[in-house]
This record gives structure tokens, C-alpha cells and sequence, in this order.
């Protein structure tokens, strides 16, 4: 079978390697640079502005299976492009878009759209999915997650494995949740908790965006998914955030007008990066309650990955890539047949299909720990 990559930033090379060892692997990608880097491991590259919806259908015209790991602001376009040729697709893009709108389109060309595999969301949803099947009545999905570097530094204690832009939305969007049956909306860092994880100590958790497609896929009363960062992270951004260093708006000094986000990131883009070698690490809690027999069930999922030393890959590239990488084997074996968009819940929902991503995932050394309560 022969798989076509879109986009071959960290993540999208980590998922070409992994898929090599089963499929004939091609990445496209807009930096040569990458692509005679990808070369050296024996995956083929096709330089390719994917911006453009007619070059995205013209180059995977030869390919049997298709994954999508651009940029979000890129992702929706690209998807749309990619059912409109009649391709199966795994997407990590994490587009803002509701992708459900794309749903016909897909179930018109007969078509499987798996969206949003990642890590989280991804396997939150995919144990999401699968734990609801088991109980008679789910009261309550709670998803705790951060991706963190090994060592502190001083002032602010994290590095970004993606674009500083993208990890400062999670400071300024509002937090869709579910109380009470209904979709409420929280600020952003808000309901600030300290939660502990065995190997790792006390972080801090507030409210952020990422229940995404369970708002509408699910009917689970009470549903919130909260980001990890060390203590006192919330109120540095805090404090950025209402001095106004995340404006999105222009301002003019100096005669000059500029984004002051635009500045902050360019600062911090700095401070924030994981370095060659430097490690992180990505721990994930997922609680599920629920009934089942008249009596109170929890299935709480724990997760502990670090940076692989061997091959120098950061363990949200691990965490991420491996996720989706399962999803296109499913899809690559006629394991999951089902047609139109398709969000990981929806795999969770069949059993089978759970369990083969739940074992690949442990092939790779990505465990969760189940404790049921």
C-alpha cells in the first residue's frame, strides 16, 4: 500500500518513519531542506505548496491512503481537498473548523475521515468512546494532559513542541464544557487545580478547549478536559494575557503598527524551544464514571511518556504520531470500515478496534495504566 504524508514538520516525519516499516511512505512538504532530510530514510518526498486544493488532488492521485499533518490553520482546506478526491485519510491537523460540516462529503465519495488523532485530543476520545459502550449509564469524562520538559528553567518552566502561536491559544480561547447536560463556556486558565502524578509530582490543571468533537458526539453530563503546566505557569500567563500581550489586534508605536502577539511570540519563541536532545515528557489522565449494574463504576487511564533517547524523538511527537499511525493501520487492514468523519470515539465504540490501536500503541512503549474503582 502507498501512503502520502502532507506535511513534513516534527510530528509528520515521525509518523512517515513509523509507517515505513509496513508501507511505501511519500511526504510532501514546501521545505526541500525537509524532504532531502526524509530522503537519507528512504521515504520519498514531493515538494508542494499544500495551500493550494488542485496540487493536494493532483499529488495523491497514485496513493492508496493519505495523512494529514499540516499546520490547523491549513487543515480544513486540506481535508476538504482530500475527500473531494476520494481519499481515505487519518488528520492530525486539529483545524478550528467544525468537521462535521465536511461529513456529507465524505459519506458521498464513501469515504473514511479520521480526525483529531492524536494524543489529545485522540486517545482521550478513543477511551472515551469505548468506556461509554461499557456502562449502562456515563455520568462524568474528565481529561487531564500537558506535554512538559524534563528540566525547569527559570522563569517559565516549559517548552512548546509546536508553534508558540498555537500553545498561547490555550491561554485565550474560551473553554467549551459540559455541566448539568448543556455546553457552558469557561475563560480560558480557569478553575485552576493542583492534581498529583506518580513519576512526576504536583501540576497545576486549568479549564482549556479540547473536548472539540465529544461536545456533539457524546451524551455525558458533565465532560471537561484540562491542560497540566508546573505550578504558578496559570498566573504567568495570567498576567500576560491581561496586560495585553496576546492582543491579536494591531497597536501603533511608534508610528508602526503591530500585533502584540505577534511580539510575544517572537519572544518567547526563544525561551520556549525544546532544544536538540533536551527531554519532555507527557503524562495524561483520563476519568470516566459511570454505572453499570446499579452500582458506581470509574475507569481512570494513566499515561507517563518520555523522550525516546534511542532515536531522539520528543515523546509528544511519540505521544501524537503513534496515535495516528495505529489509526491508519486500522484503516490500512479493513479494520474500521465506517464511512464519513470519523473522531476516535468513534473507534473507541468498537471494541476490536480499541484494543488493536491500545496494543500497537504498547508496541511503541505508549502505555496507559487502566485502575478500575
Amino acid at each position: 500500500m502507498k501512503i502520502i504524508v502532507l506535511g513534513g514538520g516534527l510530528i509528520g516525519q515521525v509518523i512517515a518513519k513509523n509507517l515505513l516499516k509496513d508501507f511505501e511512505v511519500t511526504v510532501a512538504d514546501l521545505n526541500p531542506k525537509t524532504l532531502e532530510k526524509l530522503k537519507t530514510f528512504r521515504i520519498d518526498g514531493i515538494l508542494a505548496d499544500l495551500s493550494d486544493a488542485e496540487k493536494i488532488k493532483e499529488i495523491i492521485k497514485p496513493f492508496d491512503l493519505v495523512v494529514g499533518a499540516v499546520p490547523g490553520f491549513m487543515g480544513y482546506k486540506m481535508l476538504k481537498s482530500v475527500l473531494e478526491a476520494g481519499k481515505n485519510i487519518v488528520d492530525i491537523s486539529f483545524f478550528p473548523e467544525d468537521c462535521f460540516t465536511l461529513d456529507e462529503l465524505a459519506k458521498s465519495k464513501n469515504v473514511t475521515a479520521i480526525v483529531d488523532c492524536g494524543v489529545a485530543p485522540g486517545c482521550s476520545n478513543l477511551i472515551c468512546g469505548h468506556v461509554e459502550t461499557l456502562f449502562d449509564k456515563t455520568d462524568e469524562f474528565v481529561c487531564y494532559v500537558g506535554g512538559l520538559p524534563q528540566v525547569r528553567v527559570l522563569p517559565y518552566e516549559y517548552k512548546a513542541v509546536f508553534s508558540p502561536i498555537d500553545v498561547i491559544e490555550e491561554y485565550t480561547r474560551p473553554a467549551k464544557l459540559v455541566e448539568n447536560g448543556k455546553i457552558v463556556v469557561k475563560e480560558a486558565l480557569s478553575e485552576p487545580e493542583l492534581v498529583d502524578f506518580e513519576g512526576v509530582g504536583t501540576l497545576e490543571a486549568f479549564n482549556t478547549d479540547g473536548l472539540r468533537t465529544l461536545l456533539k458526539t457524546v451524551k455525558i453530563p458533565s465532560m471537561r478536559e484540562k491542560t497540566l503546566r508546573y505550578a504558578t505557569h496559570i498566573e504567568k500567563m495570567r498576567l500576560l494575557r491581561e496586560t495585553g500581550f496576546f492582543w491579536k489586534e494591531k497597536i501603533e508605536i511608534g508610528g508602526v503598527k503591530i500585533s502584540p502577539l505577534e511580539v510575544t511570540s517572537k519572544l518567547l519563541f526563544d525561551l520556549w524551544k525544546l532544544k536538540e536532545n533536551e527531554e519532555d515528557f507527557t503524562v495524561m489522565k483520563v476519568i470516566v464514571e459511570g454505572e453499570k449494574d446499579g452500582k458506581k463504576v470509574t475507569y481512570t487511564y494513566d499515561l507517563l511518556d518520555k523522550f525516546d533517547r534511542q532515536n531522539k524523538i520528543t515523546s509528544m511527537a511519540r505521544t501524537t504520531g503513534y496515535t495516528c499511525t495505529s489509526a491508519v493501520r486500522l484503516l490500512a487492514n479493513g479494520d474500521f470500515t465506517q464511512k464519513g468523519i470519523c473522531p476516535p470515539e468513534f473507534i473507541g465504540k468498537n471494541g476490536k478496534c480499541f484494543q488493536k490501536m491500545m496494543d500497537y500503541l504498547k508496541t511503541e512503549n505508549i502505555v496507559f495504566e487502566l485502575k478500575i474503582s
